[in-house]
């Protein structure tokens, strides 16, 4: 089969389709039996030009209109709170999966990192200084202070809201620019990984160095759980992104780019959720240094193993059934 006469074959069957996908309800409605014979025709289509290495237009256009298919006939219309549940426990931890060899290897990255800033700063107490701004150092040991007036809460805040709204703004803006990083071919990502990595890692060594780790660590752990994580997520989705940029599996640069933008939403606004979370945490909870020190290590012990434990686990029983049923050519 030659690539012109598989084009001059099919396009009628592509043209019809993409007059029914923009049609409305009822036209839909009319034109199910239509819509459904199209859509299992170009789903083969474009199995047909992938597998035969037609041009990359022709795959481009038929996967969109895949894509555009599967949103019509597999897109559920139910309540948000019912959407927002499964998203939180099926969809979510399921594209992570999908994606856990590069998500691991960030996390790695990102660990590595820091331990190796954090051990080195704790065995060369003079080195934080060549590496942060004394400044920037004296402003981080006062909120760790027990004695500072800014201890464990930032400078010009004075009530839990405020610290709220402080976090939210200050870990949606490291995330963000962790993620969009990505659109310089994955190098802005990986640099603002580092980066925070480095600066962890650090501010963790010096505090520790300075006598400061029995009011850090339990300030920390519980949100961390969920900050760190997501922070991570972020800058691999923005990694996942510049891969895309130069892996286009037979598709143009931008559309790779921009399947790889879809493919990572989810991701991305989960890491969302996980950083309003961490908010709540922090403000909240965190800062509560009157409470037991055991108290506050054994609820961020509790949030790292829900971590630990949610995204390995969480929606695995949805993944067994949809293998079975089409194992067994079920279709409930």
């Amino acid at each position: 089969m030659t690539e012109q006469s598989f084009i001059k074959r099919r396009s009628e069957v592509w043209r019809e389709f993409s007059i029914l996908v923009r049609m409305d309800k009822n036209g839909l409605k009319k034109g199910a039996p239509l819509f459904i014979r199209c859509f299992r025709e170009i789903t083969q289509d474009l199995n047909t030009a992938k597998a035969n290495g037609f041009d990359p237009q022709i795959i481009e256009k038929l996967n969109t209109l895949v894509n555009e298919g599967n949103q019509i006939l597999y897109g559920q219309h139910v309540w948000p709170v019912k959407e927002f549940a499964r998203f939180i426990l099926k969809t979510f931890p399921q594209k992570v999966r999908l994606h856990r060899r590069g998500i691991l290897a960030s996390t790695f990255l990102f660990y590595a990192i820091a331990l190796f800033f954090g051990f080195l700063c704790i065995s060369f107490p003079d080195i934080s200084s060549e590496l942060i701004p004394a400044r920037e150092l004296r402003s981080i040991e006062s909120m760790y202070n027990p004695e500072s007036r800014y201890y464990l809460t930032p400078r010009d805040i004075t009530n839990d809201a405020d610290m709220f709204g402080y976090y939210i703004f200050n870990n949606i803006s490291i995330a963000f620019r962790t993620f969009a990083g990505g659109i310089f071919a994955g190098i802005g990502s990986l640099f603002f990984l580092c980066v925070n990595a480095g600066f962890l890692g650090i501010a963790a060594g010096h505090l520790t160095g300075a006598g400061f780790a029995k009011t850090f660590f339990p300030f920390i752990i519980a949100h961390s759980a969920f900050e760190l994580t997501a922070v991570v997520f972020c800058a691999y989705a923005g990694l996942f992104l510049g891969y895309r940029f130069f892996i286009t599996n037979g598709l143009s640069r931008g559309a790779s780019v921009k399947k790889a933008g879809q493919d990572a939403i989810p991701i991305i606004a989960g890491s969302a959720l996980m950083l309003v979370i961490a908010a709540v945490i922090e403000a909240f909870w965190s800062s509560k240094h009157l409470l037991p020190v055991q108290l506050r290590l054994g609820v961020g012990a509790v949030s790292w193993v829900f971590i630990l434990l949610y995204f390995p686990l969480a929606g695995r029983n949805s993944i067994k059934r949809k293998y079975f049923n089409r194992k067994h050519g079920s279709g409930k």
